[in-house]
């Protein structure tokens, strides 16, 4: 099994003010890990419209072509190898989508939100959040002003069938990154079952983070599990957050959880949600 977090990077950006972070982060991260970094712009496309306007259709490969040309501008100054291309489609989160899919990505980078819109009340762009609902892989959110993590690595643990998958990928990062790791359980009340659970789920937490070779730390803490991971990640400075996807929506939406959605829009650094 390899001991490397992740191995096939997917950056999808559309190259706006919005992008910069997700763009900057995916670049760092490229470089440090010594992976090559694969990127998707995707254009949106209406093929019965552009029928009637073909000069709209031609401006925005226009556009498109220019965005790719600064992104491999970038790239190259970074000292990063990028590939990039453009899919074309009604939806850009199905190109998002399909290119992971096809490349076999472990991991997309995006940015946290674009403009304000439908979802601005959850704190999470429509695009991206329909982006993590159907993603083959794990998905990394981040803020426009996020840098790569170098402080601390803070990881929900709760009592989800991924709960593990989440302990194992948080605990390959700070391997390879040389990072402190905590693991939190968010408990509703303070109770002896639920503590007891609570420490079963943070045992084989801890067991698992000592078989990559890191002395984590664990934490029980008892409220609203996004404000605990919150505030949790506010006390130690952690500027990287690991979740698996946390509760349910009723917003045709956003079918991922509704608790994790909050985490997104909230936390000031990038939050890695780790695929079921």
């Amino acid at each position: 099994m390899s001991t490397h977090p992740f191995n096939h990077i997917l950056l999808a950006t559309e190259h706006t003010e919005f992008d910069i972070g997700a763009e900057r982060l995916a670049l760092q991260m490229a470089l440090h890990c010594k992976l090559p970094l694969r990127a998707v712009l995707p254009i949106l496309s209406n093929p019965e419209y552009e029928v009637e306007a073909p000069q709209l259709a031609i401006r925005a490969e226009r556009e498109a072509a220019a965005k790719v040309e600064v992104l491999r501008s970038q790239a190259q100054q970074a000292g990063v190898e990028l590939e990039i291309s453009t899919r074309r489609g009604p939806e850009p989160y199905r190109e998002i989508v399909e290119a992971a899919t096809l490349q076999h990505s472990d991991l997309i980078i995006a940015r946290r939100r674009g403009k304000q819109g439908f979802l601005a009340r959850l704190l999470v762009g429509e695009m991206v959040s329909k982006v993590v609902s159907h993603a083959p892989c794990s998905v990394l959110l981040v803020p426009r002003a996020s840098q790569m993590w170098s402080q601390h690595i803070l990881a929900g643990i709760d009592n989800s069938p991924n709960a593990q998958q989440v302990a194992r990928l948080a605990a390959k990062i700070a391997a390879q990154c040389g990072m402190p790791l905590t693991f939190i359980n968010v408990i509703s009340h303070d109770t002896n079952s639920l503590r007891l659970q609570a420490e079963t789920t943070l045992g084989q937490a801890l067991a698992i983070s000592a078989t990559a070779g890191v002395n984590a730390e664990s934490r029980i803490m008892v409220g609203k599990y996004f404000e605990q991971i919150l505030f949790a990640a506010k006390e130690l400075l952690a500027d990287l957050i690991v979740v698996g996807r946390h509760g349910e929506s009723n917003l045709i939406h956003t079918p991922f959880g509704s608790t994790t959605q909050k985490i997104i829009g909230l936390a000031e650094g990038p939050v890695l949600i780790v695929r079921s």
